[in-house]
């Protein structure tokens, strides 16, 4: 992990949404749902249980909740799950997230199962782009990691999703060791195809599902070097400022591009301008830390909306610094499809 910056002449004046290392951070994560319509082996286990209704935020809530955090200065979303699109409403709720003033940037994280069907519309409503998850092209690999997936239903989505304009497509890959590790050379070479980015994420521990991520991660180097032993050298894509958690590479000749987030071998914390917010509504400071800020449960107390804007900015303030990962620990009270990755 990055070391921890001297605070010691950091300036008092805090302007909207920045924290005490200075970072500004204007970027919000809404997990719009902690549901999903597939069961992946690293991410919940087949029979996970989901939180009632009643303690996710309401289609009001999550618009009031949008609106304040464009008032402080988040101008860019990303919706997450779970699996957003199987949000009730949710071409409706991206329509009224595009038109809040202050909003400049709106995009979606997805598996594609149901995007054949939502990209034209979501694209209509004002969704930019998706991240669409993918972490094999083997239709008997991709029900094994996936529990209950067919590889032929995200394909319809990925097209669907480029028809609609919903780009440039950025397939996502978590890169499991003994599951998909023997695949990376043919999702890189997606990109001597297609002028799409290849994500290639490694894996993170969270909760019960921690022993099977520490035991399975596959670092952004091994996977750099078979795409290399196969498909020849890697070119880093000039301008990488660090606040993309992907680093960019291209191989000669390629439309695409290929990104490395490199979460455990590489902590990218110095570059972090993201703030995550749950389907049960608690600000999250921290993909990989269990510190939390209670937004929702504020709010159905009528806290005064000012008030309340002032404890987000406090929150926030107190972002830490970077993940404990390196010290060992783990979060704990979530996995990652109740924060939304």
């Amino acid at each position: 992990m990055a070391s921890t910056p001297d605070l010691s002449t950091r300036n008092e004046v805090r302007p909207p949404l920045h924290d005490i290392y200075g970072r500004r951070l204007h970027y919000l994560r809404i997990s719009l749902t902690d549901v999903c319509n597939l069961r992946c082996v690293y991410c919940m286990p087949e029979d996970t249980r989901f939180r009632p209704r009643h303690e996710l935020m309401s289609d009001e809530e999550l618009l009031t909740i949008v609106r304040m955090m464009a008032d402080l200065g988040i101008d860019k979303i990303r919706l997450t799950g779970g699996e957003p699109t199987v949000r009730p409403n949710i071409v409706e709720l991206v329509r009224a997230m595009a038109h809040t003033p202050g909003i400049r940037d709106l995009a979606m994280t997805t598996n594609a199962i149901l995007l054949a069907q939502l990209a034209e519309p979501l694209a209509r409503a004002g969704l930019q782009r998706v991240n669409i998850s993918l972490d094999t092209l083997d239709p008997v690999k991709f029900k094994q990691i996936t529990r209950w997936g067919d590889l032929d239903t995200v394909w319809a989505g990925v097209e669907a999703a480029e028809a609609a304009g919903l780009r440039p497509i950025k397939l996502n890959v978590v890169v499991t060791r003994g599951f998909n590790d023997d695949e990376v050379v043919e999702m890189a070479r997606l990109s001597l195809l297609h002028p799409w980015q290849i994500r290639f994420i490694e894996l993170m521990p969270f909760a019960s599902e921690a022993d099977f991520a520490r035991s399975s991660v596959v670092t952004s180097d091994e996977t750099k070097q078979h795409i290399q032993e196969v498909l020849g050298p890697l070119q880093p894509i000039p301008g990488y400022d660090g606040r993309d958690p992907a680093a960019p590479f291209r191989l000669a000749g390629a439309p695409g591009s290929l990104g490395f987030i490199s979460t455990i071998s590489e902590p990218f914390c110095a570059g972090c301008n993201r703030l995550r917010l749950t389907a049960d509504g608690k600000l999250r400071l921290c993909l990989l830390r269990d510190g939390e800020f209670d937004v929702l449960g504020r709010l159905r107390e009528d806290v005064d909306p000012e008030i309340l804007k002032q404890q987000i900015l406090e929150a926030a303030f107190h972002k830490p610094w970077g993940n404990g990962l390196a010290d060992g620990e783990v979060p704990q009270l979530r996995l990652m499809s109740q924060i939304g990755g």
